[in-house]
């Protein structure tokens, strides 16, 4: 049986209905939850769902839909142990062409414009070649077995000669090589870069004899070879010879001043 409850007149039409709610649910309502409902919200999506929706944005925002993924190209396969046939470097696609390998050329005698290879032989036991004397064996059969040579003294400016007995300085010079060529080490000893020079005969001073070198083609080689000074020589001088003899002129002068010794006694045994 419901109770008629008189409301009083100034009450509204809405606060009248909530009264009558109050009244009729007092458990389950109350002000706060009349006051504040909970917003519906939409149920989460499920797992397969979403995966889909990312893999479709994926595909919309970061992938080309124009082109087609490709898998790229396999790597080339190298073994561990190559062979000696394939161990020689491919060409590229497209390269130019290979560069050819250059041989290493012989030094060779070439002379300047005007100049012959042959000259007037400057001394009896020189030849018509330049920088080439005569054999031993060819002098001594010509009756040759006196070397004479110009020197000049330091001191006192006079010129004369000196006169080598061809046999025993040869035969000096063969034997000294023949001792210390395994000391040598293809450099000429202090003695021939520095020689020892003669005593002057006019003045009488020690070591002041030099010979007289003049032009490249008139030097008395085989004359400073038995005196052993052909340390004297500059290294031009000595370039010269060993250009007209075939011999490697690049380097020190002790080299080249070795090759020249070398180069005169193989001649006078030639």
């Amino acid at each position: 049986m419901t109770q008629n409850i008189i409301f009083p007149h100034y009450m509204e039409d809405t606060d009248l209905e909530l009264v009558r709610l109050k009244l009729a649910f007092p458990s389950e309502l109350s002000p706060a939850k009349l006051a504040a409902p909970t917003p519906l919200l939409p149920p989460p999506p499920s797992s397969s769902s979403s995966s889909s929706s990312s893999s479709f944005l994926l595909q919309q925002f970061f992938l080309p839909t124009s082109l087609p993924l490709v898998p790229p190209p396999p790597l080339p396969h190298s073994s561990s142990h190559p062979s000696t046939a394939n161990s020689s470097p491919t060409r590229r696609k497209g390269a130019g062409p290979t560069r050819p390998s250059r041989t290493r050329k012989l030094p060779m005698n070439i002379l300047r414009q005007g100049k012959s290879p042959t000259i007037p032989a400057p001394y009896p036991w020189a030849t018509t070649e330049r920088a080439k004397v005569r054999s031993l064996k060819d002098l001594l059969s010509g009756g040759i077995d006196k070397i004479k040579g110009d020197v000049q003294c330091k001191r006192c400016d006079r010129e004369y000669q000196i006169e080598y007995d061809l046999q025993e300085k040869f035969h000096e010079l063969d034997a000294f090589f023949t001792e210390n060529m395994d000391n040598f080490h293809d450099r000429a000893p202090p003695g021939w870069m520095s020689p020892k020079l003669p005593k002057c005969r006019i003045c009488g001073q020690n070591n002041c004899v030099k010979p007289v070198l003049d032009k490249k083609r008139s030097i008395n080689w085989l004359f400073l070879f038995l005196g052993q000074m052909v340390g004297c020589c500059k290294l031009a001088q000595l370039k010269y010879f060993c250009k007209h003899t075939k011999h490697h002129r690049t380097g020190a002068k002790d080299r080249v001043l070795f090759l020249t010794y070398v180069g005169l006694r193989k001649q006078l045994q030639s």
